[in-house]
């Protein structure tokens, strides 16, 4: 007997036909009833399925993150020639989806602040990959946490403001000018070397993003002892408190 195909599973059914909604009608569209009726099925199976709306609305999520990933996971250059560019690319990757898919991406958005699911969980590791690549090659100009939020708020504020200016007057170049304020706040315009440090907070920041994951000549501890150093280091540029 043929296994049968998961997206032909009434959950997919039912999520696909909440994104169709959401998309179409906003948020007010997707009612447990709409969202019966346009997979086939009946309201209690949403309840079944998802325990309430806002159960669905966070399956929906999920799934937005799924395609949102397969996206970033396509682009991805796991050795990239130019990292800066790099950060570019994806930049304007996440604003692209967002400003193409408005409805979808607010809900995205409102359930990365109750919790993360692994698609959101994967979509970051590839942003704290780019951050780290930076780094690792010198470019970074401030920690690498405070880097990947400022690649997040710049993102998330060009969408929201696109959005909330009236059509005719949206001007594609404001996108450009903030990602360009983005790439100037955390890159710099020529990488460093180690030689050339006036100071270690940037070398501690190349050092802490060149370490590797897992076993190497360091135990769990000393890597965790080391990394809390160097974190300290990158973050002012003092030494290290007894």
């Amino acid at each position: 007997m043929a296994m049968r195909d998961a997206t032909d599973s009434p959950r997919h059914r039912i999520v696909e036909a909440a994104v169709e909604l959401l998309e179409n009608g906003g948020p007010d569209a997707v009612s447990t009833r709409a969202v019966a009726a346009a997979a086939g099925m009946q309201p209690p199976a949403i309840y079944r399925l998802f325990g309430d709306k806002e159960g669905l609305l966070e399956a929906v999520a999920e799934h937005g993150y799924a395609q949102f990933l397969e996206r970033k996971r396509a682009q991805l250059d796991p050795a990239p020639q130019d990292p800066v560019e790099e950060l570019r690319r994806g930049w304007d990757m996440v604003v692209e989806f967002g400003v193409s898919r408005p409805e979808l991406f607010a809900v995205m958005n409102r359930a990365a602040g109750r919790g993360s699911d692994a698609a959101h969980r994967a979509g970051l590791e590839i942003l704290h990959g780019r951050v780290r690549r930076l780094a690792a090659g010198g470019w970074l100009r401030v920690d690498e946490e405070l880097a990947a939020q400022i690649i997040q708020a710049t993102g998330q504020g060009a969408v929201t403001t696109w959005h909330a200016t009236p059509a005719d007057r949206r001007d594609p170049a404001l996108l450009t000018i903030l990602r360009e304020s983005m790439i100037a706040a955390v890159t710099r315009a020529e990488p460093l070397v180690p030689a050339a440090e006036s100071g270690p907070a940037a070398a501690a920041r190349a050092l802490r993003a060149a370490l590797p994951d897992g076993a190497g000549v360091l135990s769990d501890a000393e890597q965790r002892l080391l990394r809390e150093w160097l974190t300290r280091l990158a973050a002012d540029g003092g030494a290290p408190q007894a």
